[in-house]
């Protein structure tokens, strides 16, 4: 199997047409059968790759090059997030623009040039998948509440129904209830994940001005979750970044584990 072929994996699974910005095959590789896996992997497991005899080393993160510097464009895919939980377009547009701008100036301080170069220079195959995993995360998030919710669902009914997961059942971190009570009504819930990061203040208050109860977040900064608090409007869940990407990875690794693929990973939770 080749870089290429591993990338078209994802995108199958994740229902995409064409790579995101934020992934990317950085040197290309043919012939991989035994890759080493990380959530987050740059120089120095690079180097552990090619101590170890592995074939390829595929970071859920960008770690270089156009999917670093472009990043910034797929927190855009919000939008369509948005639309499809009954925000008005305009006010969706207009609620990811600061957090858009932001991520797009801090890509300019970012090294983006060296863990590829090290990859070059080990001749090791080097890639990053990061939002076909995560919107593969987000619709299996996604199904589990909408399938285990009952009628007049509280948000701790939320909390238990996700943490059916193995994933999360297995992680060392909690499903956390930051804004909001436990035996609140959870009304319309809705997974924000699979848009690069989190949407922060402007988006969940967005959520929440238009009908949806509960938000549910991979991760939140905690000045975004003070002015969440201080309107004391919604419920926040946020579920774990690492629990919640393993939600998405794991059925990737599967897929190339069926291939005859040999996987080691860094840092993914198991099922």
């Amino acid at each position: 199997m080749n870089t290429e072929e591993i990338m078209q994996i994802s995108l199958k699974l994740a229902g995409l047409k064409e790579v995101p910005e934020d992934s990317a095959i950085y040197v290309p590789g043919e012939n991989i059968e035994k890759v080493l896996f990380g959530i987050d992997a740059g120089a120095s497991e690079l180097l552990l790759a090619n101590h170890l005899g592995y074939n390829a080393v595929i970071a859920h993160h960008p770690a270089g090059g156009d999917a670093v510097i472009n990043f910034h464009q797929v927190f855009r895919r919000h939008i369509q997030q948005m639309v499809n939980a009954g925000v008005p377009r305009e006010e969706a547009e207009k609620a990811v623009r600061k957090k858009l701008e932001d991520l797009e100036v801090e890509a300019h301080s970012r090294n983006y040039a060296h863990a590829v170069d090290v990859a070059r220079l080990l001749k090791m195959p080097y890639m990053n998948i990061h939002t076909p995993l995560d919107e593969v995360g987000r619709r299996i998030m996604s199904e589990q509440v909408e399938k285990r919710l009952r009628n007049n669902a509280t948000v701790q009914d939320v909390v238990s129904a996700l943490k059916e997961l193995p994933e999360f059942a297995r992680a060392s971190t909690e499903i956390e209830i930051r804004l909001g009570k436990a035996g609140n009504p959870a009304g319309k819930v809705v997974v924000s994940h699979g848009a690069g990061t989190n949407g922060g203040y402007e988006i969940a208050k967005t959520y929440f001005k238009h009908g949806v109860g509960t938000v549910i977040y991979i991760h939140i900064g905690l000045g975004d979750l003070e002015k969440l608090k201080a309107e004391g409007k919604g419920n926040l869940i946020v579920t774990g970044h690492i629990a919640s990407d393993s939600v998405g990875i794991n059925p990737f690794i599967r897929e190339l584990e069926k291939r005859g693929m040999s996987v080691a990973t860094l840092g993914v939770i198991p099922t």
